[in-house]
């Protein structure tokens, strides 16, 4: 089943990234369903038309009627979710999910999923400092990166209708990763710099900072506005990888420690120079 315009696309969970999927694909056609456990959030995108129908539990009449489901759910609540649900799907079809971390999901999910429906795990890497689908902005795809992680489970089919659904959204680069290969990568440039936000907030106490502050410390900390629980999760689901990047991240600061030191001048020009070579990529 390819991308078809009025295809009925359930979504569950609508935050922020559910919210903003629904908005998306409304837009261009489709009838979009979604479920979540929150009335409120519902309500909100039932009256202002991100969804057409919507409900706050696991309706199977709703669920049967799914041409692709879409999981915008906490790890943990995905797994058991599909455990739970799964029975409801329609033969055949195929579901994604926009889930931060992935090898702590993606094989006990395609390894109790039904042989009749395929898991293509997907992440989005867009969002902002806000929640709740009230935040929710389709325009956050349009310059930022989508990634498909496949398994050897995986048909090249479903690759790419994966890879079709980061085009519809309009993603403006899609790449395809294992796994392993995501959770190295997403470790570094996105938890890792949580990580850096969260602890420069924390380790000074000092509430008048907001009064001097420049440009420079509101951008490095903007990330620091965090959703505790779904962070934490996070951290701990893809420990190991996360461990290593801050291991490098802490032996780069001890090195431009003692260069301060041993006022080693040329050493920190050295550095703020190769740092200002590699930032210039993302400046193009």
């Amino acid at each position: 089943m390819g991308w078809i315009t009025k295809q009925n696309i359930l979504i569950v969970g609508l935050g922020l990234m559910g919210g903003s999927y629904a908005k998306a694909l409304k837009r261009i056609g489709y009838n979009i369903m979604a479920i979540d456990t929150n009335e409120q959030s519902i309500q909100y995108a039932l009256e202002n038309d991100i969804i057409n129908e919507g409900e706050v539990f696991a309706e199977p009449e709703l669920i049967k009627k799914a041409d692709a489901v879409i999981f915008a759910l906490y790890p943990h609540v995905f797994i058991k979710w599909i455990k739970d649900n799964q029975k409801y799907f329609k033969q055949g079809i195929k579901i994604t999910d926009v889930t931060g971390v992935k090898s702590a999901v993606v094989y006990d999910i395609q390894n109790i999923l039904r042989d009749d429906v395929e898991f293509i795990p997907s992440h989005p890497m867009a969002g902002r400092e806000v929640y709740g689908v009230q935040n929710s902005d389709d325009s956050i795809f349009h310059n930022a990166n989508y990634i498909v992680t496949p398994t050897e489970k995986n048909t090249q089919e479903a690759i790419e209708w994966c890879k079709d659904l980061g085009r519809l959204l309009g993603f403006k680069r899609i790449s395809v990763l294992t796994p392993q290969e995501h959770d190295d990568m997403i470790g570094f440039v996105s938890q890792l710099t949580h990580v850096i936000a969260v602890a420069l907030m924390d380790c000074k106490d000092n509430i008048h900072l907001v009064d001097y502050t420049g440009d420079s410390f509101r951008d490095l900390t903007r990330i620091a506005n965090i959703n505790d629980k779904m962070w934490s999760e996070l951290f701990l689901m893809n420990k190991e990888p996360l461990l290593e990047q801050m291991n490098l991240f802490i032996n780069e600061m001890e090195t431009l420690r003692t260069m301060l030191k041993n006022d080693d001048k040329d050493g920190l020009r050295k550095k703020m120079q190769l740092s200002t070579k590699r930032r210039a990529f993302f400046n193009k």
